[in-house]
């Protein structure tokens, strides 16, 4: 018996959540109030006017929580293609460069896992002015490693299969060979990969900003709204209760998408079982 092919319908889930989060994350901000000034008062429940309430300065939540969602999905995105180019370029390296270099790269990417990642980007944000710029850093630092071993192991495995070995053979060079006949079979992997660890990427953010040295005031996050929430929760316990219920659905929907992704591209996902 062989396992149906296509994707799970978690996978379709995630994938209409994501879309809808872009649209709001572009539009929700300044779709019926500014993020970022008292337009009614304080703790006000949900309402035709709010659709989320106002948080403790009078300041619509809906157009917050929208804001948050950009900010969460530029850093995840840009955080995730340096990780991606830094990880081509250092696993490519490790492969196909000569061992005096080889060598010392593989060592130093080994010597990052040793370090939590957490910790080492609290450490990295540490050094700069807090802010968007600062977490964007600490957090690539962390991220690349991952995606280098990760890059190195594929291009181990492909550089001896026929394709390969036979273009070398006809004299292709190793940057053609890169390019042409390794890379093309690394993407599906490589967004599978990448879609998870945007999750975990804006997980991270969003807790370097619970922690107040990730995104600052008065740009709004999730992770900060939830610090502000987590003081005020017996009082008003939605404001809680928004930020954590849309980071939540985000990081299941990416982890979704990964995972589908990642059976799309297993060359055992028909066989049979």
């Amino acid at each position: 018996m062989k396992r149906k092919s296509g994707l799970s319908p978690l996978f379709w889930i995630g994938v209409g959540y994501l879309v809808l989060l872009v649209i709001f994350a572009i539009v929700g901000p300044n779709m019926r109030h500014p993020f970022d000034v008292k337009v009614g008062g304080p703790f006000l429940y949900p309402s035709d006017q709010f659709w989320f309430g106002t948080d403790e300065q009078g300041r619509d939540i809906f157009a917050r929580l929208a804001y948050g969602a950009r900010t969460s999905l530029v850093i995840g995105l840009v955080v995730q293609s340096i990780a991606v180019t830094v990880g081509l370029i250092v696993g490519v390296a490790s492969v196909y460069a000569p061992k005096w270099i080889s060598i010392p790269i593989q060592r130093f990417t080994d010597g990052m896992f040793a370090f939590p990642d957490l910790l080492l980007a609290i450490m990295i944000v540490g050094v700069f002015q807090m802010g968007v710029g600062p977490v964007i850093i600490g957090l690539s630092f962390t991220a690349w490693p991952a995606m280098a071993r990760l890059v190195k192991n594929q291009i181990a495995t492909l550089k001896d299969r026929e394709f390969v070995v036979a273009a070398q053979a006809m004299g292709a060079k190793t940057p053609y060979l890169v390019i042409k006949h390794i890379l093309p079979h690394l993407w599906g992997v490589i967004l599978a990969v990448m879609m998870v660890d945007v999750a975990a990427t804006i997980l991270a953010e969003s807790t370097l900003s619970f922690l107040g040295i990730g995104v600052q005031p008065p740009e709004p996050s999730w992770g900060q709204m939830i610090a502000v929430g987590n003081l005020n929760k017996n009082s008003y316990p939605l404001m809680l209760l928004w930020p954590c219920l849309i980071l939540s659905l985000t990081i299941f929907a990416l982890n979704f998408v990964g995972d589908g992704l990642r059976a799309l591209v297993d060359p055992k996902k028909n066989q049979a079982i």
